[in-house]
């Protein structure tokens, strides 16, 4: 598809009036090509701050839907911050549930029609944008998974801020993300493993043409998700797969649990297991106890592992209707599994060990939102322009400010009271 004059004029235009915004002037000595995105207008040394652009344009102007992809293109400018790409097609839709269903700034999927590397992340095709919308310093998620990347789990997303138009329309900002899905550079299962997601039946977490089994535990409302292979309800990887994890149940459940032979050992990887809770558990992740998005894998004849993390639109106390809302007490400890395994001296050992390792990083995160906040100031003044968050409520917000900084001071405060309580029980467990 070629980009009409209009169409690239009207890309400028927006791009030069952000530059402007970031920095008076912008880097008016650059020449803008309307054939190569490489001589793109550079942000100056006070611009530093900028994000990457992007434009997407759907075919006929027409809007992105929550089921079906629309065709269209995608560009970004990469402000001497990532490389830029030149104009590539590309078809997206909407995601997500309730993200989808109640707010006004949509999170969206992308899948281009060739694997690349997109906003310096490896080559894949599906791109995920992240809203953010209810959460007004933008920064729990990336701060959930700077814990990941600090952890012994196998994989965890990575992800890049950028500013996104669609059809013109500045969307504000968004965190660009890699997607959960199986391959060597995301999750990687091999030929023959399984990527699985324990998630609700309720609110359309389930479609028709789901597979999914349940469990002893795991039941009622609650199922476990196929994610990868496609496979058919009820053929042998469907039962091989459902038939292991009803195992490690069984063992985790009986009475010689304990047991490095005929208890859970043998099923489980406790590093991630023991990491995927900390995680989780330090976050007050609110769906991570019995709700949905959490996912683990396994590959056969080795052991079943937790992860990747996902989803903490609701952690770090941004909730407002459980008491994963303050920063004292248990949460995902009273997940099925979890709350069994602490009952094993030995895994209580490792969360022990592995919670020293994660307190003791409580300054670098503490520093990175210092840094990503900063990075985001002057876009997220922008974003509020459009979507008007800051000092209102937006559900399920906890508590609500005036400013972006004081968002991000009680992010700060609540994560260094949340390792004060943490650092008292897990002494005492």
């Amino acid at each position: 598809m070629k980009i009409s004059c209009f169409k690239f004029f009207i890309r400028i235009f927006i791009l030069v009036n952000v530059l402007f915004f970031i920095s008076c002037g912008g880097a008016s000595d650059n020449s803008l090509s309307p054939t190569s995105t490489s001589s793109i207008l550079q942000p100056s040394s006070s611009a530093i701050n900028s994000l990457p652009v992007i434009f997407i344009y759907t075919e006929a102007n027409v809007s992105i839907q929550r089921e079906d992809y629309a065709e269209g293109t995608v560009q970004v400018f990469g402000q001497g911050l990532t490389d830029s790409i030149s104009e590539v097609t590309m078809k997206i839709r909407g995601r997500g549930h309730s993200t989808w269903s109640i707010h006004p700034k949509k999170p969206y999927q992308m899948k281009l029609s060739d694997s690349s590397a997109f906003l310096g992340m490896p080559k894949k095709k599906r791109w995920l944008f992240m809203a953010e919308y209810s959460d007004k310093t933008m920064l729990r998620n990336r701060l959930a998974m700077e814990l990941g990347y600090l952890s012994n789990l196998d994989w965890t997303p990575n992800s890049h801020y950028a500013e996104v138009h669609i059809n013109n329309v500045s969307m504000g900002t968004y965190r660009i993300s890699e997607k959960v899905e199986e391959g060597s550079n995301r999750i990687d299962i091999g030929d023959n493993g399984f990527l699985l997601r324990i998630d609700t039946k309720l609110h359309g977490h389930t479609d028709n043409d789901d597979v999914y089994f349940e469990t002893n535990e795991i039941s009622g409302q609650n199922v476990i998700q196929i994610k990868e292979p496609d496979l058919v309800q009820g053929d042998q990887q469907y039962n091989l797969i459902k038939d292991h994890i009803i195992d490690f149940e069984t063992a985790l459940f009986g009475v010689n649990f304990t047991d490095p032979v005929n208890g859970y050992l043998p099923y489980i990887d406790i590093d991630s297991f023991a990491d995927w809770f900390l995680i989780n558990e330090i976050a007050k992740n609110q769906d991570a106890k019995s709700y949905s998005s959490i996912y683990l894998h396994y590959i056969p004849g080795q052991k079943i592992k937790m992860g990747p993390i996902w989803d903490f639109d609701l952690g770090f106390g941004n909730v407002d209707y459980s008491d994963a809302a303050y920063p004292q007490g248990w949460w995902v400890y009273y997940h099925w599994w979890i709350e069994r395994l602490m009952q094993d001296p030995a895994f209580v050992n490792k969360v022990k060990e592995r919670f020293t390792h994660f307190k003791s990083n409580e300054q670098y995160l503490l520093s990175k939102i210092d840094e990503w906040s900063q990075m985001l100031r002057k876009s997220v003044a922008r974003n509020d322009d459009i979507w008007g968050t800051l000092g209102s409520y937006v559900w399920p917000n906890s508590v609500v400010y005036a400013t972006y900084n004081e968002e991000v001071e009680h992010l700060k405060n609540w994560l260094q009271e949340r390792f004060v309580w943490m650092e008292s029980e897990v002494e005492q467990l």
